[in-house]
């Protein structure tokens, strides 16, 4: 079963880029993403650019409605995913819990609804 892993944080939040924190963070990503590659359950994930870059769109009355930013305004944004097939939940939290935004944001884990 698959599961997504939203990864949410404030962007100030957690070691910034230029301190010595930042690049055992990034090691941290590094391996995770390296363990759930070598288990097999990994299949995709992406950082995302920061929320400045967000473009939001909405459709209403026919018209194109665009937004600067993402939809919600909120102190923690959508920062990543991973995508994660795993037999259950408890195998995709006991994943989600290793996460290294896990220990500064918060990770939401969702099945993914698969269409055949």
């Amino acid at each position: 079963m698959q599961f997504i892993c939203l990864i949410y944080n404030a962007e100030d939040n957690g070691p910034q880029p230029g301190t010595d924190e930042f690049g055992p963070y990034m090691q941290a990503y590094a391996d995770y993403t390296q363990e759930v590659q070598d288990a097999g359950v990994m299949v995709g994930g992406e950082a995302l650019q920061p929320i400045a870059t967000a473009t939001t769109v909405s459709v209403r009355d026919g018209k194109t409605e665009l937004m600067d930013g993402p939809f919600a305004e909120t102190k923690e944004q959508l920062g990543g995913y991973y995508i994660l097939d795993c037999k259950d939940l408890d195998e995709a939290l006991k994943y989600a819990a290793k996460i290294p935004d896990a220990k500064y944001g918060r990770v939401e884990v969702r099945p993914v609804m698969v269409f055949d």
